[in-house]
């Protein structure tokens, strides 16, 4: 018997049975090992359809990670979205060489990732008439007034004060939990460490966030 023939939105949602974006969303979606180790392989392999899934995969939460760690703002002549894109490609052609040695593929596009936003921040350093910024940008608040805004950004600089004063795990550990919306299992695969280890160091980062914030009398 012949299958129907599929619908628009039934083949956008896959390509030749890969996850994509549709099928698979920030933050619902998941990036774990098990999810992800199927896919590397084949795109490791040259496969196309696998290479386009995995980087509609990825892209979103390499997107979140650099606008997180970059303030939401440009650096220099870098964008977020331009060092996101940088970051793509490099895992692109990293793939080829890429060795499943018992680790997440999550561990290099966040190396990747850190250290491309990390080359961004060099780069602004150089240019000392730039300031770096601290905290993605916000919207305007209710009517736009300018005086709210000015608060919210006075606020905003000064949690990134804060923020930037925690140990570098502490801050990735908020910036993959809270902005790119990963799980304790992603996080930890990422980082490299333990589910466990994610969430007692997410705990120790917000309750010292919370005594800063109170010493700082917000």
């Amino acid at each position: 018997m012949t299958a129907p023939p599929r619908t628009t939105e039934e083949s956008s949602s896959d390509v030749r049975d890969y996850r994509t974006l549709e099928s698979s969303p920030r933050p619902s979606g998941r990036l774990t090992k098990d999810d992800l180790d199927p896919l590397v392989k084949d795109a490791g392999e040259g496969n196309p359809a696998a290479i386009h899934s995995l980087l509609q995969m990825i892209e979103p939460v390499v997107v979140r990670y650099c606008r997180a760690r970059m303030g939401g703002r440009d650096l220099s002549y870098l964008s977020a979205d331009d060092v996101a894109q940088e970051v793509c490609l490099a895992v692109l052609k990293a793939l080829p060489d890429y060795q499943d040695r018992g680790g997440s593929f999550l561990y290099l596009v966040h190396a990747i990732a850190a250290n491309k936003v990390a080359d961004a921040y060099r780069a602004v350093a150089r240019d000392r008439s730039e300031p770096v910024p601290e905290l993605p940008e916000r919207p305007l608040v209710a009517g736009n007034e300018p005086e709210s805004h000015a608060l919210h950004l006075d606020l905003g600089a000064r949690l990134g004060r804060l923020l930037a004063s925690l140990p570098r795990v502490q801050q990735e550990i908020l910036t993959l939990r809270i902005a790119v919306g990963f799980s304790a299992t992603e996080t930890a695969e990422a980082l490299g460490i333990s589910p466990g280890n994610v969430r007692v160091t997410q705990h120790r980062a917000l309750t010292r966030l919370r005594g800063m914030i109170r010493d700082e009398e917000f």
